[in-house]
């Protein structure tokens, strides 16, 4: 058979993943010449040999790749012949018009952790053990293409051994950048409170006697530093709880093996499958009763947030404990530590001891948490182990950088049909967060080589983000509002055109009438929306302050049921509040003194929540919502009343009648478990019937949900449950989360239809 030759350009997650050694391997097996080479594309190969060993070639491609590549597209041309019968790997080249995608980093897997433990192996207990199928990516990563000198690992000179493995096609650790042994690489060090180094052989086992004594340590990780404390020590989870002022948000915990796990998380094999997966993300498990760990790590709450450890340092910290508790190595509201010195300072006070290593960390990059709805996890937080994979658009678009919000922000670029969106940044608001959104978006402009045609912002005046888009002139600057940029975060990750109907239902959003929306329903396309409907208004007393005293809210839906007649009533609400506190927000609430409007499903949640005793006052944002949902007893429960009107043109969804059949409950002494099933109930129905109502007028039958009210089992399950009762597709959106980290890709997709539109 006469020879071929056939130029490839492979593009998605190539590099850094064993690619060119397998492609080196195939080739050879089929006995064909030529070459593959990394570029800032992808990987380009050049085949020659026989047509039916070339078409094999390309069918392997597609369906033997390693397990951490990704092929998103395969490009094949054909060229003259060259006689080339030997197949070799080229130097990487760079290139201008960067799309080469970049592999998250992943867990540390099987084959390095046997190595790890063998103390035979010249890696025995080294923790920074690693191949081209596991470790670090992302965050020591500076540029593309993937090669050592655009690492953190360029200042570690490879030993002979090392260097031996990294240019053997035929070696696990060919090219594999972070490569290193005890002889060349990282190294671990045990620094006391103070930050001065414990002179020992061992730092890992003089960390684990610290942890042994109840003592908490800073864990430099991945993409942080973590605090760590033995999960089964009420004593040291009190003392990190204390220290980092987070004295009732549920900590997450690590332990080394599923076995583990299950003697204090109940788990299904969906679950566990996640659990195991070589992203390893925190995944929210139903806790066991009683477990062997301490109350205080997850105090009222039905969950527990595990992971299992991911990095060879965790696996030699966790051999002589079921469980650690693994909590982000910050303050409250500020962006996790990833230097040294930085983590001294900042944790000073918070951590008794510092395991830190001397291999720089590029990116900040938390944990990611999920949720598994039936068999797919949900994301609740996108971080470590997906980012920076993108979300593949239904059509290219212009490149858009869109900015997110203020609370739990992401950043997202779009590039073609790819979008991008960041780690979890976090709440901007301090100067550190701040820090690092910047370079978040420089760091992703960079590697990703995208520069954007507009900037995308929400409309609210005052969150930091819009301000940072409105101090630049360099770019066109487009608003987004919220909760269509919500809606349309959904569509985009589902592939939908739209129009469809959206139900987007959050805490707080600015709304085109200057108000705060939160309860709504919009008929909703890529470029724009007509809000068709929404939650009543009620008065939000003291404007943010209401948000972090859910009792406000209460005495706000009291007064919009009863009015007049509201302190009349004999509930216990009442009898908890100082009558002159009480008498003041009502005052406020009737003079409207720096009291918008709000239309908000979250601050009914919330309201409830205080009405019914759960919680007053929210140690952290979402904590009575959540609280609300941990009450609701599983099973089917008579809902309470809601009205719904024409309201000029809109759907009003009114709910004094549910507020004050709640307060006859109250009165009766009935259980706040049965009230919260009726309550969830209550809502489903309503929201499900204005739906249908919409549907009905519109002619649309796909409902798509996003907001940060969905993130409630309860009420998402019921809810699309009661809609595909009805005859109707009810969606939501898995991939990027449904609360503000998912965001910044609706506003880029928004922007980007809008340009579309425009023609430009």
């Amino acid at each position: 058979m006469a020879s071929i030759r056939t130029r490839i350009q492979v593009q998605g997650i190539v590099q850094g993943v064993g690619f060119r050694p397998f492609v080196h391997q195939l080739a050879r097996r089929l006995g064909l010449g030529g070459f593959i080479q990394n570029n800032s594309y992808g990987v380009e190969i050049e085949v020659e040999g026989g047509g039916e060993a070339v078409g094999d070639f390309l069918r392997g491609l597609r369906e033997e790749t390693p397990p951490l590549a990704r092929v998103t597209g395969i490009e094949s041309s054909p060229l003259n012949t060259l006689g080339q019968s030997d197949f070799t790997i080229r130097a990487s080249e760079a290139l201008a018009g960067r799309t080469a995608l970049i592999s998250p980093d992943v867990a540390v897997c099987d084959d390095c952790l046997a190595e790890m433990f063998d103390p035979s192996d010249r890696r025995y207990r080294y923790p920074f053990i690693n191949c081209t199928n596991c470790g670090p990516r992302y965050t020591i990563i500076t540029d593309v293409p993937y090669d050592r000198d655009k690492t953190s690992m360029r200042v570690f000179e490879m030993c002979p051994a090392c260097a031996a493995e990294y240019g053997d096609p035929a070696d696990r650790r060919f090219h594999a950048q972070p490569n290193a042994c005890p002889v060349c690489g990282p190294r671990v060090t045990l620094l006391d409170g103070a930050g001065h180094p414990i002179p020992l052989d061992d730092p890992i086992a003089g960390a684990v006697e610290a942890l042994h004594k109840g003592l908490v340590l800073a864990v430099k990780g991945l993409g942080g530093f973590h605090l760590a404390a033995d999960a089964a020590d009420a004593d040291a989870v009190r003392r990190l709880r204390s220290h980092k002022h987070r004295e009732e948000k549920p900590l997450a915990v690590m332990s080394t093996d599923m076995e583990s796990i299950r003697t204090y998380a109940r788990t299904t094999p969906e679950e566990e499958t996640v659990l195991a997966s070589i992203q390893r993300p925190i995944v929210l498990l139903r806790a066991r009763t009683p477990s062997p760990l301490a109350p205080n790590v997850a105090p009222d709450n039905r969950y527990i947030g595990a992971m299992l450890a991911y990095t060879p340092l965790h696996h030699l910290l966790l051999r002589d404990f079921p469980a650690l508790v693994m909590t982000s190595g910050n303050l409250t509201d500020e962006p996790i530590a990833i230097d040294n010195q930085e983590a001294v300072t900042r944790l000073d006070g918070i951590a008794d001891y510092f395991l830190v290593h001397d291999r720089d960390i590029y990116l900040r990059t938390d944990d990611s948490v999920v949720r598994l709805d039936g068999p797919r996890p949900r994301q609740i937080r996108r971080s470590r182990g997906f980012v920076p994979v993108p979300v593949f658009l239904r059509r290219p678009q212009p490149s858009i950088l869109a900015l997110g919000g203020e609370l739990k922000n992401t950043v997202c670029l779009t590039k073609q049909d790819r979008a991008f969106v960041s780690q979890h940044v976090g709440d901007l608001e301090n100067l550190l967060t701040l820090e690092f959104f910047d370079l978040t978006i420089r760091h992703l402009r960079r590697i990703l080589d995208i520069e954007p045609a507009a900037l995308a912002r929400d409309l609210h005046p005052e969150y930091l983000s819009t301000k940072v888009a409105l101090s630049q002139r360099e770019l066109q600057v487009i608003g987004v509002q919220h909760h269509h940029a919500h809606v349309v975060s959904a569509m985009a990750e589902l592939g939908l055109a739209g129009p469809v109907i959206g139900l987007a239902c959050d805490g707080t959003g600015y709304g085109d009438d200057g108000q705060i929306w939160g309860g709504e329903f919009l008929r909703a396309d890529e470029a724009g929306y007509e809000r068709l409907g929404h939650l009543d208004y009620a008065v939000l007393p003291g404007g943010a302050a209401a948000i972090k005293e859910p009792w406000r809210m209460a005495l706000s839906f009291l007064d919009l049921a009863f009015g007049r007649e509201a302190l009349d009533l004999d509930i216990p609400f009442l009898d908890r509040r100082n009558p002159d506190q009480v008498h003041f927000i009502r005052q406020v609430i009737a003079k409207r003194v720096n009291s918008p409007l709000t239309s908000s499903l979250g601050r009914l949640f919330d309201a409830v929540a205080a009405l019914i005793g759960l919680r007053d006052v929210a140690a952290f944002e979402g904590q009575a919502a959540m609280m609300l949902e941990m009450a609701c007893p599983e099973g089917e429960f008579d809902p309470y009343d809601f009205d719904v009107s024409e309201i000029e043109g809109r759907f009003v969804v009114q709910p004094q009648a549910l507020i004050r059949a709640m307060v006859r409950d109250l009165v009766d002494g009935r259980a706040r478990e049965e009230i919260s099933g009726r309550f969830h109930a209550a809502v489903i129905r309503a929201l499900a019937e204005t739906t249908l109502r919409i549907s009905a007028r519109t002619g649309l039958t796909t409902v798509v949900l996003s907001g940060g009210c969905f993130q409630n089992q309860v009420l998402t399950r019921g809810l699309i449950r009661a809609l595909e009762t009805a005859g109707l597709k009810a969606l939501t959106q898995h991939l990027v989360p449904v609360n503000d980290g998912g965001l910044s890709l609706g506003q880029a997709v928004c922007a980007g239809a809008r340009l579309i539109g425009a023609g430009r």
